[in-house]
């Protein structure tokens, strides 16, 4: 990548000098530059080329010098690098332009090998800053679409190394569904619908992590969270039943506004189930979750849930019947199950 380099000098030869000693960089793109006589034309110029890597700088210039455009430099980016090079190589200056930010400090007559060697270092350590910001605007941007007990996991030591590996776990799936909410997708501004879903799911989501639970995904207008470790099926469906409560309060927001009285249905099941990262490691795509019958059936019985119904099988109901009130739903035939399934609803 061509690297863009600001000369500040008032000595008039000294763009043509510029020019003939790095003529075989300018001409294979190797480095671009851009000249200005002093520090405001420096700044004028850094406004027209934004992207500019360094700035190589003489200190003693007509209306603003060298060392005053360092201060002004650091103003403006904490990236942008620059070398002092001048004659007037005395300590003073030397400590002067490091303390105001100055990457280096050459003296005149220039040597270009030397030169040369500065400019690579300098522009070496601009493009490891800015790799360095990159990575720290991709965690921020990472974090906001993965959950942090995943994101904990990915930092160990062993993730690399066990990016396909998978384990058996014990854990409790739930799944829940914006009830209705794909006739409001047909009727409503696409905007509306987004602000509305993400209303909706923020709710979700803290009351997910509010109990130790992961968000496994999003789908559509509907969250799949996982939850693990002790009392994990009580902590699902304290979970579902604050966020069944919280979206029913919605209802006097609504009105009169989008004619949606916004209901979740939720299907829960705890049992054994395969927690790992499915997808291709050759193409980069994983997606972190969990697969088995257990998940299958939490989401079959999401499906089977009324608007404003927390389902959960016979099997969760029987732990957790002396904790929660629950009613007796029936019998129902779930896709794939060759049995009917005895569900409940959790009440309070």
């Amino acid at each position: 990548m061509k690297a863009k380099i600001l000369v500040v000098d008032d000595e008039a030869d000294l763009q043509l000098l510029i020019k003939q000693k790095f003529r075989r960089q300018i001409r294979e793109q190797e480095y671009e530059f851009i000249f200005a006589e002093n520090g405001y034309k420096a700044l004028e110029a850094l406004v027209e080329h934004p992207d500019t890597d360094m700035v190589l700088s003489d200190i003693n210039m007509p209306e603003m010098d060298g060392l005053t455009l360092l201060i002004r430099l650091g103003e403006l980016s904490p990236i942008l690098k620059s070398v002092i090079v001048s004659a007037y190589g005395d300590m003073d200056n030397i400590r002067t332009a490091m303390n105001r930010g100055a990457f280096d400090f050459l003296t005149k007559p220039i040597d270009f090998k030397d030169l040369e060697v500065t400019m690579e270092k300098t522009l070496t350590y601009v493009a490891q800053l800015r790799e360095t910001l990159k990575a720290v605007r991709e965690n921020d941007i990472l974090r906001m679409y993965v959950d942090s007990s995943v994101l904990q996991f990915m930092t160990q030591d062993t993730f690399e190394r066990s990016l396909m590996t998978s384990e058996n776990i014990e854990a409790t799936v739930v799944f829940m569904d914006m009830c209705g909410f794909t006739s409001i997708s047909e009727n409503e501004p696409a905007d509306l619908v987004v602000k509305l879903i993400n209303k909706y799911f923020d709710v979700m989501v803290k009351e997910i992590i509010a109990q130790g639970g992961l968000v496994d995904k999003f789908m559509g207008d509907a969250v799949m969270a996982v939850f693990r470790g002790e009392y994990h099926l009580d902590r699902a469906i304290e979970t579902s039943l604050a966020v069944r409560n919280q979206i029913n309060n919605f209802k006097e927001e609504r009105e009169g506004h989008s004619g949606y009285f916004p209901k979740v249905s939720i299907g829960i099941n705890s049992g054994e189930m395969v927690s790992g990262n499915i997808g291709s490691a050759a193409l980069k795509r994983l997606d972190y979750t969990v697969i088995g019958d257990a998940v299958n059936v939490a989401q079959r019985l999401q499906n089977a849930a009324k608007p404003g119904q927390v389902l959960l099988p016979e099997s969760a109901y029987l732990a957790v019947k002396e904790a929660f009130n629950c009613n007796l739903v029936g019998e129902v035939v779930l896709k794939n199950k060759a049995n009917p399934v005895k569900i409940y609803e959790v009440l309070e």
